[in-house]
């Protein structure tokens, strides 16, 4: 039981962790792409907090879940009520956060504004493909609607009094150029937790039961991986192991969440089944496997040990 109070609370010191730590570093994200955005809008804050909460939630869920099954392989503690232990809290935590979030969503968000970037004579660029058209705004980002000179391939440059495409129509702005060297995999990371948590959200948002169906299948599949943080004698190699593994799930919960996906699974349901039981019932399968796996494995090495003895 201490073992298991040990690692009660250290699940619980990381997933508050990383929710907060994940949370504020998408919300400084958001208010940097709500910046780039000319002509400035009013911003909502307060909805600005609820998706960066969101996203740091799928965040927060694989996080610790990995980190409290690398914490009870190293501590040498037995696997099935340590990952009971994991499992339990994570879907405790997980609905409350989210039941959390859905109230505060029905708060009114107070709008704010934002301090324009760059001076006069801000350089913006549009490049897609070989028309790359570039604007001057001579009067800076404050007057993103007013003078400016535009240069299209092509074309002379052309002074405009007010904003005016081509044709005459409105011609919309890039976004303020930021310099973005982020890693591609850190960036697709990035992507996919964001589609996980639209999926928690959006399951939540259609009713508890479908919500919890679907992230207690999700979390039963991931408790079930921690032979692998017990592959061998390196918990560090263990932990990059477990890390991937991870990884290569929240891709193929992304994938399964596809339209495309999403479609296929409502064909082969048919009138049985509502296809959205589909995704869960693969996930408990996979995970009742390796939890079998896992229980051979252990059976396997205990009369090995009798043998020797």
């Amino acid at each position: 039981m201490k073992n298991l109070a040990r690692l009660a609370l250290f699940f619980s010191v990381c997933f508050a962790a990383i929710l907060l730590f994940g949370g504020g570093v998408r919300f400084l994200a958001l208010r940097v792409e709500w910046a780039r955005i000319l002509p400035h809008r009013n911003e909502a804050p307060l909805a600005e907090l609820l998706a960066a909460a969101r996203w740091a939630l799928s965040l927060g869920l694989y996080g610790s879940l990995l980190l409290g099954l690398s914490y009870a392989a190293r501590e040498n503690m037995f696997a099935p009520p340590s990952i009971l232990c994991l499992v339990t809290l994570s879907m405790v935590f997980c609905f409350g956060v989210s039941l959390a979030l859905d109230h505060w969503d029905n708060v009114p968000p107070a709008n704010s504004s934002v301090r324009p970037l760059g001076e006069a004579g801000l350089i913006l660029t549009n490049d897609i493909g070989s028309n790359e058209t570039a604007i001057v705004l001579l009067g800076g980002p404050e007057q993103a609607r007013g003078p400016r000179v535009v240069a299209i391939p092509g074309r002379p440059l052309a002074y405009q009094a007010q904003a005016a495409g081509p044709d005459g129509a409105a011609l919309n702005l890039p976004p303020v150029p930021f310099r973005n060297e982020t890693p591609w995999f850190l960036k697709s990371l990035a992507i996919d937790i964001r589609l996980s948590a639209e999926q928690l959200q959006r399951l939540f948002a259609e009713g508890q039961s479908s919500f919890l169906v679907y992230a207690g299948a999700l979390i039963f599949f991931l408790g079930s991986l921690g032979f692998i943080l017990k592959l061998s004698a390196w918990p560090l190699a263990n932990f990059f192991l477990g890390c991937l593994a991870f990884r290569g799930i929240l891709a193929l919960e992304t994938f399964f969440d596809t339209p495309e996906m999403r479609e296929l699974f409502d064909t082969f349901a048919g009138n049985w089944m509502p296809g959205s039981l589909a995704v869960p019932l693969i996930f408990c399968a996979v995970g009742m496997l390796t939890h079998l796996y896992s229980f051979l494995v252990y059976l396997v090495k205990k009369r090995g040990n009798y043998g020797l003895q």
